[in-house]
């Protein structure tokens, strides 16, 4: 039997119990996520959950009922008189500790679990052991309209929000001839308009397939929360977004795609004119290797020059084809072809440049025995030998030979080659490395 002072704690206790389910299901009753899970339409996981939560929500007022109807007969033996009797303490006793409170058999949430025995229709519980069992069928509805609520707040404005700028992105891609069927660009569009389309119906009709508890939920109502904010606490945990940011990341692929499409329209005819240019260039020098190769036949002799290739079909008919593409706007199939264009048409003016240098090497070469000739020559006056007869005699074969026509590169290095021999007597140690080709 409780005393006095132990009666009025306990009362005081209750009391601020009472208050705070009160504050928290009236709170229930206004929650977004509850006004939103009643007037839906659900499936899947949702449905299942939100079933079980809205019966546990109309019982937990019904044990809101009981325990204040307990209460209020406790504090009104309670009011009685300031020092209550023996009588009244056991009365008061029952009432506050023991098991005064009749609910239904059928509205206790573990009726089901009770093994032995049939079920009874009515049981007899404790205040203690009814406000447990508010604060569970509390948790247990709190983690449906909060996680419900919180996929419902996170992703349906979202997924609206990808959905406009894809359509957006689509318009845009179909400017530049990107379209489903035609593009893989303009499939992955479509593609990626179905799979948002089918996830805001699943958000919408199914929140909590997309919701991750922080802990295993209540599924039954079974599971014990020792208070209204461990119920509050225990309905935590996190929105699963990674089917949207997925879809996010590659619209903003194909935007980086289409947007070097629309660059491409933008450059496209200053990009085919520098193509054309590259090969107009290589025609040109094309053209001077041919005319280069004449004057090497004509002027020097002994010697193999290579032949000089023509202009490259392909490349003028893949320019034409580009040209077409621009005209139509087919964008998309320009693209690669002008990328092709480029570069081909860079590798064309390389190989005639190439082409010029192989075929002028021979005149080249002569060019730079006339300079050694020259220079041997200046190097001889120097000296004073350059009335010698033999240095004189030197001079004259190789000048000979590389000023006739045709020229035998071959016999003019060796004559050049003897008339450098006959001036080392002459020169010192430092002259004859110079002239040698060693020094500066």
């Amino acid at each position: 039997m409780l005393s006095r002072e132990e009666v009025d704690r306990e009362l005081t206790r209750l009391s601020a119990e009472r208050e705070a389910v009160e504050s928290a299901l009236l709170a229930l009753q206004d929650h977004p996520g509850r006004r939103l899970l009643e007037g839906a339409t659900l499936s899947g996981r949702t449905e299942e959950r939100w079933q079980l939560a809205s019966q546990g929500l109309s019982l937990l007022w019904t044990f809101f009922d009981r325990y204040s109807e307990a209460l209020a007969s406790a504090r009104a033996v309670r009011s009685r008189r300031v020092r209550p009797s023996s009588p009244e303490l056991a009365e008061l006793s029952e009432l506050l500790r023991g098991r005064a409170v009749t609910v239904s058999g059928a509205q206790l949430p573990d009726a089901a679990r009770q093994l032995a025995g049939p079920a009874r229709l009515v049981e007899q519980v404790s205040l203690s052991e009814l406000m447990d069992r508010m604060n569970t069928w509390y948790a247990t509805v709190l983690e449906v309209v909060s996680a419900a609520d919180a996929v419902w707040s996170a992703l349906p404005a979202r997924i609206d929000l990808l959905l406009a700028e894809l359509r957006r992105v689509t318009m845009l891609a179909g400017s530049v001839g990107v379209q489903a069927g035609n593009h893989p660009l303009g499939d992955d569009l479509a593609r990626l308009e179905r799979q948002l389309t089918e996830l805001r119906a699943e958000v919408v009709a199914d929140p909590l397939a997309l919701w991750r508890p922080a802990r295993v939920p209540s599924q039954r109502g079974y599971e014990s929360a020792t208070s209204v904010a461990a119920a509050q606490a225990a309905a935590a945990g996190v929105v699963d977004t990674e089917r949207f940011d997925r879809a996010g990341r590659e619209l903003d692929g194909i935007r980086v795609e289409l947007e070097q499409l629309l660059r491409l329209r933008d450059e496209a005819d200053e990009r085919l004119h520098q193509v054309a240019d590259l090969l107009r260039r290589a025609d040109a020098t094309l053209g001077e290797a041919r005319q280069a190769r004449g004057e090497v036949l004509a002027k020097i002799a002994a010697t193999e020059v290579p032949a000089v290739p023509g202009p490259s079909g392909a490349l003028r008919d893949g320019l034409h084809q580009a040209a077409e593409l621009r005209q139509t706007g087919l964008w998309h199939r320009l693209a690669p072809l002008l990328d092709s264009l480029e570069e081909q048409a860079a590798q064309e003016l390389q190989r005639a440049r190439a082409s010029l240098t192989e075929v002028t090497a021979p005149l080249a070469v002569r060019a730079e025995l006339r300079g050694r000739l020259d220079a041997y020559k200046a190097m001889a006056a120097r000296l004073r030998v350059a009335e010698d007869p033999e240095v004189i005699e030197r001079y004259e074969k190789a000048r000979w030979l590389l000023w006739s026509a045709p020229c035998d590169l071959r016999a003019a290095a060796a004559a050049v080659a003897r008339f450098q021999q006959a001036l080392r007597p002459a020169a010192g140690p430092q002259d004859a490395r110079r002239y040698d080709g060693q020094g500066d």
